[in-house]
């Protein structure tokens, strides 16, 4: 590989960074691409963990092979960034210089422990769920704090273990995105299946180091296993003091682009500065990925950073939705029955748009994407 073209630095190995290197080859660059990634497993899909992997479905996470791209790979976390310098500093202390910096360090789970209490259990990483296996292979009793989208596939892989699991949260699972409609449906069949639902306002907190249960309000539950999924935080820390990073993540426009010159954000730590938060779902990450890569090297990017798709697995059910979130209402159904727990679903928005949901009916994500097209109702 030739050295001419700037040097560009992706500080992350997940899906956005990943997809950003090989976006940067595709597009022509023959210059220096550095990788700083903080995952001794490397680089590797992390959707698959909780959906397959969890369950034993499959052994290993799915990795990567970026070895044709002629990358220089720093496996080192980090630490600082000096954009006056255009210095990347890893916690080693290793120096990276940088003509354009692609920010895509995703987050990290969110955690509910007490200041310097021991033992909480979290799912992100392949380490996460290698750590999270044989407890479940010895438990009994669980409990999952958080109903969302990765609270409900540690339940399905407990449900499927034969453990007796209770599900806690504010709201009722998947309301917050999926409308009343699907989370309904979704009770209906998790409660088929034994799950326990509870709701609370008052904060939860977890109960004995290691941990054996939690408590909110007057109330405390017991099991043997307690898997905190109460959501991310993007991982900016190594950004403090230098201007691109806020409460949210990383503030980025239609380019990708920050605050900073030179400096361009995708996947879980970024967020659309015009829509004031983020949207941590794969197939953004790989639009940002995409977009991020051109516009480091001057070029028009080929999509934009913002991909409506993303799919689930509960308890042995396939949720596909191609479209904008949240869903309110009642949708129309082009297909099926959701009691029969195979449903073709349309939600038509206020803005003109669709959201098509293919719940456990199976659907090529590609017909999904002609139909939120084709169904979009034109706004004068």
């Amino acid at each position: 590989m030739s050295s001419s073209g700037p040097r560009i630095v992706i500080v992350g190995d997940s899906i956005a960074g990943c997809t950003a290197a090989r976006e940067l080859r595709a597009r022509g660059h023959e210059g220096s691409i550095v990788m700083i990634g903080a995952d001794d497993d490397g680089c590797y899909a992390k959707p698959p963990l909780s959906k397959h992997v969890l369950k034993g479905e499959a052994a290993a996470a799915e990795t990567w092979d970026l070895s044709d791209l002629d990358i220089t790979a720093i496996v080192d976390p980090a630490a600082s960034l000096n954009t006056a310098r255009r210095m990347v500093t890893t916690t080693a202390g290793i120096d990276v210089p940088y003509d354009a910096l692609i920010v895509a360090t995703g987050a990290v789970a969110r955690r509910i422990a007490g200041p310097g209490q021991e033992g909480e259990t979290v799912l992100r990483t392949f380490a996460d769920v290698c750590a999270l296996r044989p407890k479940l292979d010895a438990a009994s009793t669980a409990i999952v704090v958080g109903a969302g989208f990765l609270g409900m596939e540690v339940a399905s892989a407990c449900v499927a273990r034969g453990i007796a699991v209770t599900v806690v949260d504010v709201d009722p699972p998947l309301q917050r995105l999926l409308g009343s409609f699907l989370s309904d449906a979704i009770v209906a069949r998790a409660e088929a299946s034994s799950v326990q639902f509870v709701r609370t306002n008052a904060p939860v907190s977890l109960v004995g180091e290691p941990v054996t249960g939690i408590e909110f309000a007057d109330t405390q539950l017991t099991a043997d296993i307690v898997v905190t999924c109460a959501g991310d935080v993007p991982q900016t820390d190594w950004l403090d003091g230098a201007g691109i990073a806020d409460r949210i993540g990383v503030g980025i426009d239609y380019l990708c682009a920050t605050a900073v010159p030179g400096v361009f954000a995708a996947g879980d730590v970024a967020y659309a500065r015009a829509a004031s938060r983020r949207a941590p779902f794969w197939s953004n990450a790989v639009a940002q990925g995409k977009v991020a890569a051109a516009s480091a090297l001057g070029l028009e990017p080929t999509c934009t950073p913002a991909d409506d798709y993303f799919w689930t697995e509960i308890l042995g059910l396939s949720i596909k939705v191609v479209g904008p979130l949240p869903l309110q209402g009642e949708p129309t159904v082009l297909e099926g029955s959701v009691d029969d727990g195979s449903a073709l679903l349309q939600w038509n928005h206020d803005d003109g748009r669709t959201t098509i949901v293919a719940y456990g009916m199976k659907k090529a994500v590609g017909l999904l994407r002609k139909l939120a097209r084709n169904n979009a109702v034109p706004t004068t």
